[in-house]
C-alpha cells in the first residue's frame, strides 16, 4: 500500500482468489475487513490465471491499473517507476525482468516459448516480459471487450496497441512457495495460446503437404523412368512400407491439427461465462 500511497490516496487491491487450495480467501477477507481499499473476488473453481486476470480487470476502476502476480517476485515498490515512465504519454509500461529469479529450466522454458510464439504470431516477443506493467484505462477498456475463451494477457495488450514500452525492474526470489503449474498444465496452455493466437501452424502443414506430394511426383517420375529403362523388375518391398508410413503419419499429423483447431471452435461456440463469481467481498 505504500508504494501505491506515493502515487495517490485514491486507489485500490483488487485480489483474485483462483479458488486456491490454502487459506487465501480467509485472508483476502481480513484484509478487506480491515483496510477498506482492498476488495476481493472469489471463483467459483480453478479457471486459470489469465482468466483471474480476466475476473479483476473487469472490476477494476482507476484510471491506472497495474497487474502482478501474487508470489511477490513482482516488487510493487517498482510500481511508482513504471508510473512515472508512463506519464511520459505510454498507455503501457511493461515490467521487464532483466535478471529473473527462476531457475534454469524455468527461464529457458519461457524463452523457448516466446520465441516459438513469435514466430507463429509474427509479433515480436520478449521472454523477460510478463503480466507485471501498468495499463491506462484506454487500453484495459479495449482488452476488457475481447471475449474470447483462451486468454493470454500479454498477447492481447499486444494485440490492441497504443504506445508501449518496457522498462527494466528488479525481480525478487519465488521464496518457498510451490508453483500450481505442473508440466501438463503448462504445456496445455502453451498449445492453447499457440492456437488461439495463430493460424500459422495449419498453414505450415498445407505446406508440408505440398512439399511432400511434389516429392511424391519427383520419386514416381523416376520410378517410372527406371522402369521405362529396364533397371526394375520387382518393386521394392522397404520403399513401399517406408512410404505408407510417411505418408499415413502426415496425414495424422495434419487431422490431429485441423482437429484441435475445430475443437477450440467447438469451446468457443458455446458461449459460456470465461468465469465464475462465486463471492465478493463487501
Amino acid at each position: 500500500m505504500e508504494s501505491l500511497a506515493s502515487i495517490s490516496h485514491d486507489f485500490e487491491i483488487i485480489l483474485v482468489d483462483d479458488f486456491s487450495p490454502d487459506n487465501s480467501w480467509n485472508k483476502i477477507e481480513e484484509l478487506a475487513s480491515k483496510h477498506p481499499q482492498v476488495k476481493g473476488i472469489k471463483l467459483s473453481r480453478n479457471f486459470g490465471q489469465h482468466y483471474a486476470i480476466t475476473a479483476g480487470l473487469d472490476h477494476a476502476k482507476g484510471e491506472w491499473i497495474v497487474v502482478m502476480d501474487c508470489d511477490l517476485q513482482d516488487r510493487p515498490e517498482e510500481i511508482p517507476t513504471l508510473y512515472e515512465k508512463a506519464q511520459e504519454g505510454f498507455e503501457a509500461v511493461f515490467a521487464q525482468r532483466v535478471n529473473r529469479k527462476d531457475t534454469f529450466f524455468k527461464k529457458m522454458g519461457s524463452k523457448i516459448f516466446y520465441k516459438t510464439l513469435a514466430y507463429l504470431t509474427g509479433v515480436d516477443q520478449d521472454e523477460t516480459v510478463a503480466n507485471f506493467g501498468i495499463y491506462h484505462r484506454r487500453l484495459i477498456d479495449e482488452i476488457v471487450q475481447m471475449r474470447e475463451k483462451i486468454r493470454f494477457f500479454p498477447a492481447m495488450v499486444k494485440w490492441v496497441g497504443f504506445r508501449q514500452i518496457a522498462i527494466p525492474v528488479s525481480h525478487s526470489e519465488n521464496g518457498k512457495r510451490e508453483t500450481t503449474y505442473s508440466f501438463k498444465k503448462l504445456f496445455n496452455l502453451a498449445l492453447d495460446i499457440l492456437l488461439a493466437y495463430s493460424d500459422k501452424p495449419i498453414r505450415m502443414t498445407v505446406k508440408l503437404g505440398v512439399g511432400v506430394a511434389f516429392t511424391g511426383f519427383l520419386f514416381a517420375l523416376y520410378t517410372l523412368i527406371r522402369y521405362v529403362m529396364g533397371d526394375i523388375i520387382v518393386a521394392g518391398y522397404a520403399s513401399l512400407i517406408i512410404s505408407i508410413w510417411f505418408l499415413t503419419g502426415l496425414v495424422l499429423i495434419t487431422l490431429g491439427m485441423v482437429g484441435l483447431y475445430v475443437g477450440k471452435i467447438f469451446e468457443g461456440v458455446k458461449n459460456r461465462p470465461i468465469y465464475i463469481v462465486e463471492k465478493k467481498t463487501s
